[in-house]
């Protein structure tokens, strides 16, 4: 199928952008089009306007601020993300998890706004901006606001985003000396969405987890940070995994669909909860 017609426009930068949001009721952005144009070819929308973000020079760019926050326009290619020497040494887990986003051709093209906001339930980076405890600064024409990204991922395919609004960046606090990763999913092929996922950060202090934020991805309606509490003034030790692992599958409410049933991805989150929770110590 193609898509319905639609006008086209391509703003010079971020004010023109939300004055034709603001005019054109049900207008689509377009940043890499990954996730936008399949579904305009199968007629899931049939938006009257797309507003074409990519000749807004000031929405691209990775940078390091001086108090360690790592910042990241919304659309810069994934595959800025992933070659970049900054983000490798800055924040880990993101670095980590790049390679696990599609194929490259599409990574070519795909930007870090596009993926955030399009929300897909499945997608890595949500789960790392919740494990990293990231930032969304998003504008409309009354002016600029900052959301959690626990605040900003509601539900299935859905975000706190206005629909005159636009996403700028998203923000990394400043990665600490002794913090740990780890992240693992499972596919049915390299590149395809996760059937079930795991990113999370563990901080440690004296050798003992001080704060831990664990996100799963691809088991249930949307990412979500779960209860850590468990591993919260302990050692990081392969019993504590066990035990962490089987809470945390316990509290799951994975879905069911035609890629997997509930149960078999409850046990999925047990399996990769303590992979990724085995990284941890790896380093």
């Amino acid at each position: 199928m193609k898509p319905a017609a639609f006008a086209y426009r391509a703003p010079e930068n971020v004010e023109e952008a939300l004055a034709l949001l603001e005019a054109n009721h049900g207008a689509k952005l377009l940043a890499g089009g990954q996730s936008l144009v399949p579904v305009l070819n199968f007629r899931l929308a049939s938006p009257p306007l797309l507003v074409d973000l990519n000749r807004i020079g000031g929405l691209v760019g990775i940078r390091e601020e001086p108090d360690g926050t790592l910042a990241i326009g919304a659309m810069t290619r994934h595959r800025a993300v992933e070659k970049s020497a900054l983000v490798r040494r800055a924040n880990p887990l993101l670095w980590t998890a790049m390679p696990h986003i599609a194929h490259a051709q599409i990574r070519n093209r795909g930007t870090i706004g596009g993926s955030l906001a399009h929300a897909d339930p499945a997608a890595e980076l949500p789960a790392v901006c919740l494990a990293c405890d990231a930032e969304l600064v998003i504008q409309s024409r009354r002016g600029t606001r900052r959301v959690a990204t626990t605040d900003f991922f509601v539900g299935f395919f859905s975000t706190a985003l206005d629909p005159a609004e636009v996403l700028l960046a998203v923000r990394f606090p400043a990665w600490p000396a002794e913090r740990r990763a780890g992240f693992v999913e499972v596919s049915r092929r390299h590149g395809d969405f996760a059937i079930v996922g795991v990113a999370l950060t563990v901080d440690l202090k004296g050798g003992r987890c001080q704060r831990a934020r664990i996100a799963l991805f691809g088991a249930e309606d949307s990412p979500r940070l779960v209860n850590s509490d468990v591993l919260l003034d302990r050692p990081l030790e392969p019993r504590l995994f066990a035990e962490a692992a089987r809470t945390i599958a316990a509290d799951a409410n994975p879905r069911a669909d035609h890629h997997a049933a509930a149960e078999y991805r409850r046990e999925l989150i047990e399996v990769l909860t303590h992979r990724a929770l085995e990284q941890t110590i790896a380093t």
